[in-house]
């Protein structure tokens, strides 16, 4: 499928670390909402959820089809790492700054947005439903409980 898709994705969690979550929201090249979910976590800290997110938002759109994606999210952190305009300095984020590394890759082209917390609520309320939840909800694919293995011919 041509044209750009966009995912917004946002992490978090109660307590850092504490309980958390992430959530997505796919939209296809003509703005649809193809996939829609929250994912609970467990124990995690906020940056690792709001990582798990971008993950997550990048391997449903790819199982969905997109060949092109715009990534928002509402974490400077992540988005700025994910630019190269920040190092990875910590050594628990960088085992998911290398997976999301390698999901670009499946990609012809990635593009990561920082996004006010405003333009991102869709995203930020699955993640709080799945906290209150304690469960996944939505229906997007690839839940990041499947964040290790094999994409696409590629080791994420």
């Amino acid at each position: 499928m041509s044209g750009v898709w966009t995912v917004n994705s946002d992490g978090g969690s109660r307590g850092n670390p504490g309980p958390g979550a992430a959530g997505i929201v796919v939209r296809d090249a003509s703005g649809q909402i193809v996939a829609r979910g929250g994912s609970y976590l467990g124990e995690v800290t906020n940056n690792v959820a709001e990582y798990e997110g971008v993950l997550w938002g990048m391997r449903a759109a790819r199982a969905l089809g997109a060949e092109s994606v715009r990534m928002r999210a509402d974490s400077e952190l992540v988005v700025k790492q994910m630019r190269g305009e920040y190092r990875v300095k910590n050594e628990g984020l960088k085992p998911l700054f290398l997976q999301a590394q390698a999901l670009v890759r499946a990609f012809a082209h990635v593009e990561f947005e920082h996004v006010r917390r405003e333009a991102n609520v869709e995203a930020d309320a699955l993640a709080n439903e799945a906290m209150d939840a304690r469960s996944d909800v939505g229906d997007a694919p690839e839940a990041p409980g499947a964040c290790t293995g094999t994409l696409f011919g590629r080791e994420v």
